[in-house]
């Protein structure tokens, strides 16, 4: 069976929105008429195989076939989504009725062109090690998860390799432990993971980061909300042409050098260059570690609105970082650690930064040590806050 003409409809929508708040980001509009409400989990025109909960049974059927029937969740899930059609090359899609646990040692795996509407919570147990996650996907390409719930301690929530045309849409992960959404090349690093597309993911309790990209090219993210994890809300590391919407985190990395939103590992780097290819609507922080930090040589970033306060570390970060501007449009700073310009030696210093449109309360501003150039700070208002410049 192909994809219905609904089904596509949909996806066209989705594109359209994160298309029109990329641009939005970049202080462009479009004019994208305001998509049809979400449809539930499950309220699929055409879907192809599902797993369904009884009690303590869970039953997989495609069509007339029953291809699973015992009381294994991770099981059931897995065998609906092995009897799709062999060889497919358009996406048939998976729906999951029911609650249940699997082993945090295990992995549901996506195939090439799979979707996947998970209607219930998948809560995690025990320990495990590697790469395991409620829903994993390593070289394949073509892959969507509608909606999904975990709990409990797994590595990670969802755990991405090398992957092509993704798209990601409500991820509610409410964990004590793990990372929650990890996409990366680790598996081949010549090749990047490409056109990754993330609607709203919120995340809570990991001991790690919240969502975190590495070798990513073509990124565009709606919407992270972060409360109380290890690490930082959202870190990007090594990843070009993305563009976020918003990042919402609160207490992110508390008592850590990590960030609401961080920026690490020659992120933004094109060949040799630092052109502007990461575009950030607005960054909200409270508590946690830092609010925004820029690292290890990243940068060819404008952030368009922060909102910072409390934070137990800097405020915001710049340390060996290029061509970045914070704030486009404007931006709050109260109280929590400095906002500051710094450098580490083993890297050239930063350069091509501006601080503007910003008030900055109860914290101060330093540039140290007095390295690099084209360092600028421009309509920025101060209270009870010092200024240590170059």
């Amino acid at each position: 069976m192909t994809t219905s003409p609904g089904r596509r409809t949909r996806r066209r929508a989705r594109v359209a929105v994160l298309a029109a708040a990329s641009l939005a980001a970049s202080g462009l509009t479009i004019g994208v008429s305001a998509p049809p409400a979400a449809a539930a989990c499950g309220d699929l025109p055409t879907y192809h195989a599902e797993a369904v909960q009884s009690g303590g049974t869970w039953t997989a059927r495609n069509g007339s076939r029953t291809v699973y029937s015992g009381g294994d969740m991770r099981a059931a899930v897995q065998a609906a989504i092995d009897s799709l059609t062999a060889g497919r090359t358009a996406k048939e899609w998976v729906v999951v009725r029911g609650s249940g646990s699997i082993s945090a040692g295990s992995r549901i795996s996506l195939r090439d062109h799979t979707g996947i509407d998970v209607c219930g919570t998948i809560d995690v147990t025990g320990s495990g090690s590697g790469d395991q996650a409620p829903i994993y996907a390593r070289g394949v390409r073509d892959i969507e998860v509608r909606h999904l719930n975990v709990t409990g301690s797994p590595l990670y929530g969802i755990f991405m390799r090398n992957v092509e045309n993704v798209v990601l849409g409500d991820i509610q992960l409410r964990l004590s432990g793990g990372l929650g959404v990890r996409i990366d090349n680790h598996g081949d690093r010549s090749v990047r993971s490409r056109d990754i597309s993330i609607d709203q993911v919120y995340v809570s309790g990991t001991s790690s980061h919240g969502v975190e990209t590495y070798g990513v090219d073509g990124l565009a993210i709606n919407r992270v909300t972060a409360r109380n994890t290890g690490g930082s809300g959202l870190l990007l590391n090594d990843t070009i042409n993305a563009t976020v919407t918003r990042v919402d985190a609160d207490g992110a990395g508390t008592g850590t050098g990590y960030a609401a939103l961080r920026f690490a590992n020659r992120n933004g780097r094109v060949g040799d260059s630092y052109p502007i290819n990461i575009r950030v609507g607005s960054v909200k922080a409270r508590g946690g570690g830092r609010g925004v930090f820029c690292v290890s040589e990243s940068g060819g970033a404008v952030i368009d609105e922060v909102d910072i306060a409390n934070t137990g570390n800097n405020a915001i970060l710049l340390e060996n970082c290029y061509n970045m501007t914070i704030a486009g449009r404007s931006g709050t700073v109260d109280g929590g650690g400095e906002v500051r310009i710094a450098a580490r030696t083993e890297f050239p210093p930063s350069r091509d930064i501006t601080l503007q449109n910003l008030t900055v309360r109860n914290t101060a501003i330093r540039w140290s040590p007095c390295t690099g150039s084209d360092i600028v700070l421009r309509n920025v208002t101060r209270e009870n806050s010092a200024l240590y410049w170059c």
